[in-house]
């Protein structure tokens, strides 16, 4: 797609002594950058990694089996 954008004159001048030294054109040079630009911002909006509360404790009690679901909600059910 061909469209026209106004950069400052130093930027250009720098956009294209990149891409003359990377052998690429100005336009990849220019959608290279676009792209990162926008990658970064996709990432940030993501925000920073959950942290999920966590407490101490003595572990399971003896007998409790996290792969039976049934046997633990009803286990868990007894002690309310």
């Amino acid at each position: 797609m061909r469209t026209t954008v106004r950069l400052d004159a130093g930027l250009l001048a720098d956009a294209k002594k990149l891409a003359a030294e990377s052998g690429q054109t100005l336009t990849r040079v220019i959608e290279d950058a676009l792209r990162m630009k926008l990658a970064r911002q996709t990432e940030r909006r993501k925000g920073p990694p959950l942290r999920l509360p966590t407490t101490k404790g003595r572990g399971l009690l003896p007998g409790v089996d996290l792969d039976d679901s049934a046997a633990l909600l009803e286990r868990m059910e007894e002690r309310s």
